[in-house]
């Protein structure tokens, strides 16, 4: 999940500790603490405020009541989330030091072709994913597509012309435009920003007619009408836009582009550390109003055990790494 442009899951900072007292009145400790109790270390890879820090800080305090131990947040921000990576996958394997990363996790390995500081493919265990968060494909209002079929004739009768913004080379926005031009054989031209933020505001002023914004960001600006939906970047329709239909049912066969927050550990941590480490947060994201704060921002929990993160997460590694390497797309 990227961290910019997210102010709806900002506002949740305001509000997440007082989600905390029932929540952490309901939870039981764990009968043994993880390395006799020392505090445990959540490494965020994206700034303070950000969807990756907002997950952090809802499953924070419910983590540490159910391990009976202090869980710190300790932001890491840069290079991709790969700074935070390295600094887990060098951390001591008991269990303290823990990373929680967003879908760039998956991009990574093949975006820096080889040149990552750690080896992704064996330095961490997977614990969790936590939640997944589908982008919606926006458009300036006065722009002449009333639907993705539209989007897909005007971009064959203008080949190269059309364009899309992103949040910068490499992001989930710029991957989303990338399999959407692979998947509808078109040729689009992507405009990169320096964040969500200023990629937003100029599609709303008509600078860039077309963005694949994360659906908790732009919630607000379609509710205000300053930005036009057409179609969700999910499997299914997201709770928060029920009126809008799926790239797949405008006609994209097998499109599904997610944002996503995984947690992982040192891969040489024990087992039954892991174990215990992956109930809680299974615990934690079972809490009524962690799973009603996740549906609120568009998303939905994961849910799935240790196995069924792992095999999601060399899921969305293998196609992403197939996107990077056929579109050739780069950091610079």
């Amino acid at each position: 999940m990227t961290s910019d442009g997210l102010l709806t899951r900002r506002r949740l900072l305001a509000s997440s500790a007082l989600l905390a007292a029932p929540a952490l009145a309901r939870a039981a400790p764990a009968a043994e603490p993880i390395a006799g109790g020392k505090p445990i270390t959540l490494v965020v890879s994206y700034p303070p405020g950000g969807g990756a820090d907002v997950m952090a800080r809802l499953v924070g305090p419910r983590l540490a009541q159910a391990l009976g131990q202090p869980v710190v947040v300790e932001n890491k921000p840069g290079a991709s989330g790969t700074l935070a990576a390295q600094q887990v996958a060098r951390a001591a394997p008991d269990g303290t030091t823990l990373l929680l990363d967003a879908s760039s996790y998956a991009v990574n390995p093949a975006l820096f072709d080889g040149k990552l500081p750690y080896d992704p493919a064996t330095a961490f265990a997977p614990l969790a994913v936590l939640a997944t968060f589908p982008n919606v494909l926006v458009c300036t209002p006065g722009f002449e597509a009333q639907s993705v079929a539209d989007v897909i004739r005007l971009a064959r009768a203008r080949p190269g012309r059309l364009a899309y913004a992103s949040s910068g080379n490499g992001s989930a926005q710029h991957l989303a435009g990338a399999l959407f031009e692979q998947r509808a054989q078109v040729e689009l031209t992507h405009v990169p920003y320096r964040g969500g933020g200023p990629a937003m505001t100029d599609v709303m002023g008509g600078q860039v007619p077309l963005f694949f914004a994360n659906v908790a960001s732009a919630l607000g600006h379609i509710q205000s009408k300053r930005l036009r939906p057409l179609a969700v970047t999910s499997k299914l329709r997201t709770r928060s836009l029920p009126d809008i239909p799926t790239l797949e049912e405008s006609g994209l066969q097998g499109y599904e582009v997610l944002e996503w927050n995984p947690v992982l550990a040192p891969a040489a941590t024990p087992a039954a550390v892991r174990a215990k480490l992956a109930a809680a947060l299974r615990g934690a994201m079972a809490d009524p109003e962690v799973l009603g704060r996740i549906r609120a921002l568009g998303g939905e929990v994961f849910g799935g055990d240790e196995k069924a993160a792992a095999a999601f997460l060399q899921q969305q590694q293998a196609l992403w790494g197939r996107v990077v390497r056929e579109r050739r797309i780069s950091r610079d």
